[in-house]
């Protein structure tokens, strides 16, 4: 009988040196992935970290945003209410105060209606993250308009106009223009003073003008009150005391202005007054009696003007009958009349002695306030410039019918007018009668939100401009 007997080989053993390097690949291994690990986990950090703060980035320039729309809401509900440089809260309907913003506020000075705001950004989260935004917003001037009346008005053939202008009575256009022309009238009564004989109905912008057939007359859209024009006389008159040039009562005709292309000008009182004229006012249908033309007048006394163009020095103040201007303008000045207390008759009117030019056709207009009425005489120069922005708070903008005919009128400025203003009057043919037969007015645009000093706005403020600009 056979025996098998298996045979199982015996295994080796391993070397112990062997196995101490197994565990040493381990460790090494083992220590290479919790270092890349931890990089890894170190890198995700610093990603979610980064996220975060680009996130907090661009939260911080929402916040400051909103910080602009704040201060725009409370220069709406107090336009004259600077001093709300401050830090607020920026509040989450949700998540409650997540950051701040800071606002800077800076008003506007005698010569703009621009209040700079500097609103600068944070969240909660991050604080070192700020995002700054510079906004400027302004008030209107009245001189947006090259030309405002309250009352009804007709440009003829041969008149020009460059610039928007309302009426907020109807409007008979017969000339050339450039810019919106708007009526607050749907309609309205055509007098035979313009040319409509019988008087009729007219729409609230019409004739012959291109203004029809480019689109450029709407009607109708409300315009400014004149009642509430904010044209506080009286407060002129104390700033005016108080740092700027006041004259009272020249007891004999009033003060005579000559601007001077030095930065200065020349107080003379007018002593005595050309033979006085019969004139028909035919806004009111009565004779005026009187002269505008000086005839004698002593000199008083020469005064500077302020280079910084907004300084209260800049602002004329007479506080009499009639006030002539004229002359050269260096620095940018408003002279203002006016009588107190008020009376019809003693009322203050500007005359346009001559004519009235810029030294620095960039920088510098002149603006007249006149009480009652801004007026150019008999004597007038054949060819009358006047650059300035023209005011008649009470009364109109115009030259009487006088007897004689001149050339031509260019006013660069503004005309602002209660009245019926008118340079020239027509027969039933067309024909100038009386006045300049050619008239053209220029718009500034610059004066829109940098008038002459202490010149009066309209309206709520406008956003002008928005930028970023570094934190501080």
């Amino acid at each position: 009988m056979s025996k098998y007997f298996s045979f199982r080989p015996n295994r080796p053993r391993q070397p112990i040196n062997q196995q101490g390097n197994i565990l040493t690949l381990v460790l090494v291994f083992g220590g290479i992935f919790l270092l890349m690990f931890s990089g890894l986990i170190g890198y995700i950090s610093v990603q979610y970290n980064l996220s975060k703060e680009k996130v907090a980035l661009n939260l911080a320039l929402n916040i400051a945003e909103s910080g602009v729309n704040y201060a725009r809401w409370h220069l709406a509900h107090a336009p004259n209410d600077y001093n709300f440089s401050a830090v607020y809260d920026y509040i989450d309907p949700e998540l409650g105060t997540v950051g701040q913003y800071k606002l800077e506020i800076t008003p506007p000075d005698n010569c703009s209606t621009m209040v700079a705001i500097k609103s600068t950004g944070w969240t909660q989260d991050f604080p070192e993250v700020k995002r700054s935004i510079s906004a400027v917003f302004g008030q209107s001037s009245l001189a947006k308009y090259a030309f405002l009346t309250n009352s009804d008005v007709w440009f003829g053939e041969e008149e020009e106009l460059r610039g928007p202008f309302h009426s907020n009575g109807g409007i008979r256009m017969d000339g050339t223009q450039n810019a919106l022309s708007t009526s607050a009238k749907p309609n309205y009564t055509c007098q035979p003073i313009h040319g409509c004989s019988p008087a009729q109905q007219k729409p609230g912008i019409w004739g012959t003008g291109n203004g029809g057939s480019l689109g450029l007359w709407s009607f109708p859209i409300p315009g400014p009150n004149f009642d509430a024009i904010s044209l506080d006389l009286g407060n002129l008159k104390q700033i005016a005391k108080n740092g700027g040039y006041y004259f009272a009562s020249s007891t004999v005709f009033g003060y005579h202005i000559v601007f001077k292309n030095d930065g200065t000008f020349d107080l003379n009182k007018v002593t005595k007054v050309q033979n006085a004229i019969n004139v028909k006012d035919t806004e009111t249908g009565l004779t005026v009696t009187e002269s505008l033309d000086i005839k004698d007048e002593t000199f008083l006394q020469n005064y500077p003007l302020a280079a910084d163009q907004c300084n209260q020095q800049n602002l004329i103040f007479v506080e009499d009958t009639k006030v002539w201007v004229d002359g050269n303008v260096k620095e940018k000045a408003t002279v203002a009349a006016a009588r107190f207390p008020e009376n019809a008759i003693t009322n203050a009117s500007i005359i346009i002695n001559g004519n009235i030019t810029r030294a620095d056709p960039k920088d510098t207009l002149l603006g007249l306030i006149a009480q009652k009425n801004i007026l150019v005489p008999y004597n007038s120069p054949n060819v009358l410039e006047v650059q300035a922005v023209m005011i008649a708070q009470k009364g109109a903008v115009k030259r009487y019918q006088y007897s004689n005919t001149k050339n031509k009128i260019l006013v660069r400025g503004s005309i602002i007018t209660n009245k019926v203003w008118t340079w020239s009057y027509v027969d039933s043919n067309g024909n100038v009668t009386s006045g300049y037969k050619n008239t053209e007015s220029y718009f500034e645009p610059a004066l829109i939100y940098a008038p002459p000093p202490f010149f009066p706005t309209t309206g709520e403020y406008q956003f002008i401009s928005w930028t970023e600009v570094p934190s501080s």
